[in-house]
């Protein structure tokens, strides 16, 4: 059996991302930057005003002994209509918070430091060069990178794109990741459900994971335990204009009923490995069907719904990530103080589904659930992390650092 490191690293080893397409900005979250942006204007495009107040010369503010400090109003610049004209000796301009600074101005004595006399302006406090001006490119100047190649976009990374003055995005295409559920027993959510049925909570709960990854799921009819039907189910699917990767939910074992690895056979599959050395989801199959010269990579789930999350999150979602060329890097292991004792490991990693608490300290504790049954749904729903134990790994005493994964992080 593989580790988790090792069956990770063969599956991302044959994905790349895939090809760039051109958004509109404000159509662009949430998705990954294929391109870097580079700035095409100053930011600021001028020198500034980062203050209400006056464009005056420094040097005209210093105190003279005696008397007061008086300069003349000439004009005023608001934001978007800059004054044209020079600020000699003794002058000063009105601006506000963005105003272009006029030429001859060196700071800004802010309203606060003055009085108001008509067109007279008394200085009350002095202000050095320099002072309340944003120079011309302080954030950014012309050809600087504003958005990298590689990161997923937010809307702080929109803002700047935008103050950049970018109005379309390159961007990677989302993958298309088609759910394929295959069982007798299966029946939908609300509908009737035969005598030995379950109802398929895989496939929407999948589905949903896929959404929050960013990309697209392709929901495939339920197939019954009939190897000509679960074959006939992915025709289509390899080539332009289907799906980047096959999930497939169930029946990936060896059984009498496991019938996926046949089935897909037929067309064209080639079996990388089927059993990963970890606790829950052993049966985790992953290789690619080759049909007309096209390869749509294969990724085969446990039928039981919480190892099928659980290998989702260590594999499928680091493969969409790799597909929608997302190079924040592989999963964000965290650390927190275990809340319990745990027993030693044996040969298989282990990710126990446990709770979060703040503790007085105000550190991280995460508490193992006293049961981790891989059928138990409702303990799945009230998960917050998942604890990681190495194979092998020696009893664990509460209060020990343990590595976890923090399920809010995922969007689900």
């Amino acid at each position: 059996m593989l580790s988790i490191d090792e069956a990770r690293g063969r599956i991302l080893a044959r994905l790349a991302p895939l090809p760039a397409e051109i958004v509109a900005l404000g159509e662009s979250w949430g998705r990954v930057c294929a391109r870097p942006l580079a700035a095409r204007l100053h930011n600021p495009p001028a020198d500034i005003s980062a203050m209400d107040g006056y464009a005056v010369r420094g040097a005209d503010t210093a105190p003279a002994p005696g008397r007061e400090t008086i300069l003349r109003l000439v004009g005023e610049s608001p934001a978007g209509h800059p004054f044209a004209g020079r600020v000699g000796p003794g002058e000063c301009v009105r601006l506000f918070t963005g105003s272009v600074m006029p030429d001859g101005s060196d700071c800004v004595l802010i309203q606060e430091n003055v009085e108001r006399r008509g067109d007279a302006v008394v200085v009350r406090e002095p202000v050095a060069a320099g002072r309340h001006i944003r120079r011309r490119g302080q954030d950014f100047a012309i050809g600087d990178e504003v958005v990298p190649a590689g990161r997923r976009i937010g809307a702080r990374d929109i803002g700047v794109a935008a103050a950049a003055n970018h109005g379309w995005v390159q961007v990677h295409r989302r993958p298309r990741v088609a759910l394929l559920a295959t069982g007798d027993e299966l029946a939908l959510p609300g509908d009737p459900i035969p005598p030995g049925g379950v109802v398929n909570s895989n496939t929407p709960m999948l589905a949903a994971l896929i959404r929050a990854a960013g990309a697209e799921p392709m929901v495939l009819p339920l197939v019954r335990d009939d190897a000509s039907a679960i074959a006939a189910a992915t025709d289509g699917l390899a080539g332009p204009g289907g799906a980047d990767l096959l999930l497939t939910i169930g029946g990936a074992s060896v059984g009498d009923y496991d019938l996926v690895q046949s089935a897909l056979a037929a067309r064209g599959l080639e079996v990388d490995f089927w059993k990963i050395a970890m606790r829950p989801g052993k049966p985790l199959m992953h290789g690619r069907m080759v049909r007309n010269g096209a390869a749509l990579p294969v990724l085969g789930l446990p039928g039981n719904p919480v190892s099928a999350l659980v290998c989702a999150l260590l594999f499928l979602l680091p493969a969409i990530r790799t597909l929608s060329g997302d190079r924040s890097g592989g999963l964000d292991y965290e650390e927190a103080v275990l809340g319990r004792d745990l027993a030693a490991n044996d040969q298989r990693a282990d990710h126990l589904r446990a709770s979060l608490v703040r503790g007085e300290d105000g550190r991280c504790v995460v508490e193992p659930f006293d049961r981790q049954d891989s059928g138990m749904l409702r303990r799945l729903a009230a998960c917050e992390a998942l604890i990681l134990r190495a194979p092998f790994a020696p009893a664990a005493t509460a209060g020990d650092i343990v590595r976890i994964l923090c399920l809010d992080r995922f969007g689900i």
